[in-house]
């Protein structure tokens, strides 16, 4: 089955929200209106296909119907975040947000009150382990924040934790971190 096959057939919403594009792009280029009606009509793309591009989105849809397409993904992502908050708790972590209203997309903690724990350090001590987390702050708390969608899987969330986990030994950070 084509892409656009699976698209059509996937996602009922789509038809609808294509058709409400209509006459708002700016650019012939960049219109997809035009381009889905192309599509329809005669299978083909305006200009020259981005096959790269459609290779890479079918590998993607094959893997997020292969993973149980949202509820799937929100199972994985929910557990995720769960073994992060786990986790990390047992270091002494606290988090921002109370669990009962803490999504599965992104967990902030908040910073321990120690001397030697800086956030740019722990950043980039993790960042030399392949491991990003977020760095800017959204709140007035010191805080830092973890992310468990996409790519990951509770392996991951192991390895971020036992990261931090060397990172505060190294530094001489009391386990549970001080508040």
């Amino acid at each position: 089955m084509c892409i656009r096959d699976r698209v059509s057939t996937q996602s009922t919403w789509g038809r609808s929200l294509l058709e409400k594009t209509q006459g708002n792009a700016r650019s012939l280029c960049l219109d997809l209106h035009d381009q889905w009606k192309g599509l329809e009509g005669n299978g083909q793309f305006r200009f020259t296909p981005p096959t790269h591009v459609l290779k890479a989105f079918g590998t993607a849809l094959d893997e997020f119907f292969d993973q149980g397409g949202v509820e799937g993904r929100g199972r994985r992502y929910t557990e995720n975040q769960h073994r992060l908050t786990t986790l990390m708790e047992k270091l002494g972590f606290r988090l921002y947000i109370e669990k009962e209203h803490q999504g599965c997309i992104i967990t902030t903690f908040l910073e321990p009150v120690h001397p030697e724990f800086k956030f740019q350090e722990l950043y980039d001590y993790l960042s030399e382990k392949n491991l990003i987390i977020y760095p800017g702050k959204l709140t007035q708390a010191n805080s830092f924040r973890i992310g468990s969608i996409g790519e990951l899987f509770p392996n991951d969330m192991n390895e971020v934790v036992y990261q931090v986990e060397k990172y505060l030994k190294k530094k001489g950070i009391p386990i549970p971190v001080p508040y």
